[in-house]
């Protein structure tokens, strides 16, 4: 159900791409390539992309880096969503969102439904945003990367979409730190 105003023109944004993974190297890294491919056919720009181990303090001290990263708008990373023990890249994420996205798990459980049941409820796919960047956790699977993209963010990453989108909201996204 993608509305574009096709009067404007596409804004590309700078996605880095992070891939959590205690076993996958980048030649095994389906999900990532699921991403970066998405990207690029988007005409987007992919700003880096890395893969690091399912370990909390590491996830998160690579989300803050990207997020002091002033030609990074946004952070994609795939896998550590699950109920596992290993399973932290929620809890790294929420280390470092100062607003977290609610509607963003819940719409995808939604998509998720359409494609794979009640398999759903064991997701915790999350987002949230902070120091202006967009910050989004994805299931490890190149098919929940797949249906995430193409049904949420390939639309809201488009400056054309309507009644509303990501893109445009940008500059507003610090409006908190210009009011210290």
């Amino acid at each position: 159900m993608t509305n574009l105003d096709l009067s404007k023109d596409f804004v590309p944004v700078r996605i880095a791409v992070l891939t959590v993974s205690d076993t996958r190297d980048l030649s095994q890294d389906r999900s990532g390539d699921t991403l970066v491919a998405r990207i690029d056919a988007a005409g987007h720009d992919l700003a880096d992309r890395k893969i690091i181990r399912d370990e909390r303090a590491e996830i998160t001290a690579q989300l803050r880096s990207w997020c002091d990263d002033p030609d990074i708008d946004v952070i994609i990373s795939t896998g550590g969503t699950g109920l596992t023990g290993r399973d932290v890249t929620v809890e790294a994420h929420k280390d470092v969102y100062e607003k977290e996205i609610t509607a963003f798990g819940t719409v995808f459980t939604i998509v998720s439904m359409n494609k794979i049941g009640t398999s759903a409820v064991q997701s915790r796919a999350t987002a949230g945003v902070a120091r202006g960047t967009y910050l989004f956790a994805l299931p490890g699977s190149p098919g929940a990367c797949k249906d995430a993209w193409d049904e949420i963010l390939a639309p809201q990453f488009d400056y054309r979409h309507r009644p509303c989108n990501f893109v445009e909201i940008f500059p507003r996204l610090g409006e908190h730190e210009r009011r210290k």
